[in-house]
This record gives structure tokens, C-alpha cells and sequence, in this order.
């Protein structure tokens, strides 16, 4: 199935599930065009939550919503506690009218943390306070060779050199305030998806909507397998995390796994698995819990999933914002690959299933500590690590020089690392 709206390559259908994979590759790329139709920059998310819940409701799992639209979606498990969660996040970046300019163009300020570079030539929409919708381009404000000669190729990099071309006939400041402008109007960028036969996948705001239509796929396969849950799951669909809230308003206390979907990089530098799944190791903010991410590392062998490890400098993820908010919860950050995050990204239909296969073996997985169900309490189960080796005392450190000492002079140079 190919969305109308979704650019395609060629004519064929996308790869089938292969043989024993839980995820329906087909609804999940349906979900991630119907996705990427929606406009949903930070801020303005009330229609990509509606939709989401409707899918919910197709799927027949139960959800609430917080009073301004974050989701909490319930599978329910054989026991309530301890309980886990995953998150993605609904909220794409942006822009926000910053000033209407006296040359009929509207200067911006971004939603969210990117570089104007990747804005430059964007067709954007404008949504007005009267729910009209004004189409545009994002140009340099030096956007012709014709007339800037090298000037175009010298001009710096920020959002004060760039700037919005509505389609309207405005020429002066007078002509936005009659089209019905304000400082404040959002801005939403057109995604420009494509769909390859070969299973890349190309778009804006794939950063998280392609971990959010990964996430609706498991959901689907846990319900139509009928397998029972060993404890509750929370689908948590956030709503701010590209402005760094994410997931500090949707947990409610009762969670004790966290695991927090979101995009691994393809850059030199990184070891992000480009077609399976990546788990990170650590962000910006830290390392991620020891255990959980080993847990869902031996979920990646034990089930044959493409992974591999990583760690990003410049990073933060709902998990972050979980733990910023004062909750006491164990996190991991499982990744999809991700070309030119924040930009015109790229990803591949295998890193997605490899991303759902493991996600559909963590729900049936037993939790970690069933002392997790306490948010203080005994020592009990909590992981023992094997004791440290003692250092060698002054008396032992004689001894072994000696033992070095007395050997044949190949065993010597041996035990010195020649």
C-alpha cells in the first residue's frame, strides 16, 4: 500500500515481511506516510494526536491523554508491576514568524534546535490565527546568482539570513497585515517524502514520526498474536521533545522501564547500524542504564537482530527529560538509522523492523528487578555484581616481581609486553 500523497521511485510494491518477523511492513510504512502528511511542529500537535488515537482506537487499545495531548496507550500485561513504557514523540521542528518585514517577507525564528543551512529552499505553510493556510519558500535573503554574483555562495549561515517568500501578491508590510499575519504564526515544513522500492526511505520530520509508526507496528503485532504481556506496557507518545520536555509530564510514577525510541546517526565517527537497530550506550546527558540496555542487547542475539552500539556527544531523547523530571526509572534510547538528522533525513525499512523486532521481544521479555515495583525498598533482588579483585598488597607485589623475576628471560620479556 502507497499512500496517494507519497512520491514513489517506482511502481512496485515494498518488500515483504520476511519469514517469522513479527512487524507488518507494509502498515508500517502506510502509518509513516499518513504520518508525514500531518503537520505537527512543536506546538501545534493537536491533529497528529487526534490521528494517533484514532489508530489506537482501530487497534483497539485504550489510551488517555494529558490536558495538552501527550498519549499514554495501555497493553496489558499478566501483572501490573513492575511495569514498563516506550516513548516516541509526535512533535516535529519548525518555525515561528519572528517579524513581518517592510519587503512584504516574514523573518523567522526556528522551532526547535536546527540549522537555517537545512531550511534554505524548504516550501513551508503558514498557519494564520484565522485558520488560513499561506504557502512559501524559506530563501536566503541573497537568493540569486543573477544579482549577488558570489555574493550567494559567501553569505553566512543563520536564521537571520534567511526568510519567508509567501505565495501572496505582498510587497510592503501593509500587505501581510491585511493577508491576517502576526508575529507567532507557526510555520510547518513540508516533509517531501519518498518512498524507494529498495526500502530507503526519504523525508523531513522522520525524526521521530518513523519511530512512531515503528511503534504503532508493534503495537498492532502484540495485538493480532494475542501472546499475553508478562507485565503492563505504557505507549507514551509525547508532544514537545524537540524543545526539550519529552516525557517529563506523561509518566505518572508508576513506570520502572523506560525505553525511549528516537534516531541513531550515520555520520563518520558513529557506529550506528544503518539496517538494523542501534542501542545507545550514552547521550549528552550520561550513560543510560546498565542493565537495561544489556537487556535489550541479549534480546538483539538471542532473536537474531541486526544491532550495534553507540554513544552521541550531542544528544538528548524523551529519556533524558524522564529522568530530568525527577522520575527514579531505569532508561535505554533504542535507535533507527538516520542520515542528516534535522535536515532532508534518510533511513531504511530494515533499521525499522529491526527496531520493532526488538521491541516486540522487550514487551514479552520479563521485567529486570521485581524490586522495581518499589520506589524504595529492600536490598532483595537488586543486581549483585561479582566483588571487585583486591589490589595486591606490598608483600604480594614483592612476591610476583620475584616470580618474574626467576623465569627464563623469553617468559621475562613475555610478562613485560615486548
Amino acid at each position: 500500500m502507497r499512500s496517494p500523497a507519497v512520491q514513489s521511485t517506482g511502481a512496485s510494491t515494498p518488500a515483504r515481511d520476511s519469514e517469522g518477523c513479527p512487524i507488518d511492513r507494509q502498515y508500517l510504512l502506510a502509518t509513516l506516510a499518513r504520518l508525514l502528511s500531518i503537520p505537527s511542529p512543536s506546538g501545534m500537535t493537536d491533529e497528529i494526536v487526534v490521528h494517533v488515537t484514532h489508530e489506537l482506537g482501530t487497534l483497539g487499545i485504550p489510551y488517555s491523554l494529558t490536558r495538552r495531548g501527550a498519549i499514554r496507550a495501555d497493553l496489558e500485561g499478566e501483572h501490573h508491576s513492575p511495569d514498563r513504557a516506550i516513548v516516541a514523540h509526535l512533535d516535529t521542528l519548525g518555525a515561528m514568524v519572528k517579524a513581518l518585514k517592510p519587503n512584504g517577507r516574514l523573518e523567522l525564528v526556528p522551532i526547535g534546535t536546527w540549522s537555517s543551512r537545512f531550511a534554505e529552499g524548504a516550501r513551508v505553510t503558514v498557519h494564520a490565527d484565522d485558520d488560513r493556510r499561506l504557502r512559501g519558500t524559506i530563501v536566503p535573503l541573497k537568493a540569486s546568482g543573477h544579482t549577488y554574483n558570489e555574493q550567494v555562495d559567501t553569505q553566512p549561515v543563520s536564521w537571520e539570513q534567511v526568510e519567508l517568500r509567501l505565495d501572496e501578491r505582498c510587497a510592503c508590510l501593509e500587505d501581510l497585515v491585511q493577508l491576517g499575519l502576526n508575529v507567532g504564526d507557526t510555520v510547518s515544513i513540508d516533509p517531501q517524502p519518498e518512498f524507494a522500492d529498495n526500502g530507503f526511505v526519504v523525508a523531513r520530520h522522520l525524526d521521530d514520526k518513523a519511530g512512531v509508526a515503528t511503534l504503532l507496528a508493534v503495537a498492532k503485532a502484540v495485538r493480532e498474536s494475542g501472546v499475553p504481556l508478562p507485565v503492563d506496557c505504557h505507549l507514551l507518545f509525547t508532544i514537545s521533545e524537540e524543545v526539550g520536555v519529552g516525557a517529563s509530564h506523561v509518566l505518572h510514577g508508576d513506570v520502572a522501564e523506560l525505553v525511549s525510541i528516537d534516531n541513531g546517526t550515520i555520520a563518520p565517527g558513529q557506529n550506528t547500524s544503518e539496517y538494523g537497530v542501534t542501542i545507545a550506550m550514552q547521550d549528552s546527558t550520561g550513560p543510560f542504564d546498565w542493565h537495561l540496555t544489556r537487556h535489550l542487547l541479549a534480546l538483539c542475539r538471542d532473536h537474531g537482530i541486526a544491532h550495534a552500539r553507540d554513544v552521541f556527544r550531542h544528544y538528548k531523547s524523551d529519556a533524558a527529560a524522564a529522568l530530568a523530571a525527577g522520575n527514579d526509572i531505569r532508561t535505554a534510547l533504542a535507535c533507527f538509522a538516520l542520515d542528516a538528522s534535522h535536515g532532508y533525513e534518510r533511513t531504511h525499512l530494515d533499521s525499522l523492523v529491526a527496531l520493532g523486532s526488538l521491541l516486540h521481544a522487550y514487551v514479552h521479555s520479563a521485567p529486570l528487578f521485581q524490586r522495581d515495583a518499589m520506589k524504595l525498598g529492600p536490598l532483595a533482588d537488586f543486581p549483585h555484581p561479582p566483588p571487585s579483585p583486591d589490589p595486591p598488597s606490598a608483600e604480594h607485589a614483592v612476591t610476583a616481581t620475584s616470580s618474574v623475576d626467576s623465569r627464563s628471560p623469553a617468559s621475562s620479556e613475555r610478562s613485560a609486553g615486548k
